[in-house]
């Protein structure tokens, strides 16, 4: 007993000990004087703000932003690796907020099965060479019907 008794005060004094070790370090280092500053060239105004003469200097040009078009635009949502050409799993990939809408009660008595085989024989209509992969004239065939605008809408 009285050698844990020891043990536990023995480590205290030690925890006391290095408490006391790491504030006077921490004083140490609070009383440390500013590092020097760096060498500059002379100015004869201090406050003077830097400037330079940027009339000779020219930046790089913009890069060109090209327009596509509605239908690219769309092409390109499908076609993530950017080889004009959509691929099976490309196509998939992109269609989860689809079969969400396809479950109309919520009931999520949709499987993935099903709405795969929508999507695949889908896929397949417009797949006109049956090479498994969609060029855009292809994939031009899907886009959706737009809606004719009302007359007197006022949006």
């Amino acid at each position: 007993m009285n050698r844990l008794i020891l043990g536990a005060l023995g480590a205290l004094a030690f925890v006391g000990l290095g408490l006391f070790w790491m504030q006077g370090r921490a004083q140490v280092e609070q009383g440390a004087p500013p590092p020097e500053p760096e060498a500059t060239e002379e100015v004869d105004d201090p406050d003077a703000l830097p400037s330079a003469n940027i009339a000779d200097l020219t930046g790089p040009e913009p890069p060109e932003a090209s327009e596509l078009t509605r239908e690219q635009r769309r092409f390109f949502r499908y076609d993530r690796n950017r080889d004009l050409r959509i691929t099976r799993t490309e196509m998939l990939s992109t269609r989860t907020d689809a079969f969400r809408r396809l479950d109309t009660d919520g009931n999520n008595l949709l499987t993935f099965e099903e709405w795969a085989v929508r999507t695949s024989s889908r896929f397949e209509e417009m797949d006109a060479d049956d090479d498994q992969e969609l060029t855009q004239s292809e994939f031009a065939t899907s886009a959706p019907a737009r809606r004719p605008q009302r007359a007197n809408c006022s949006c």
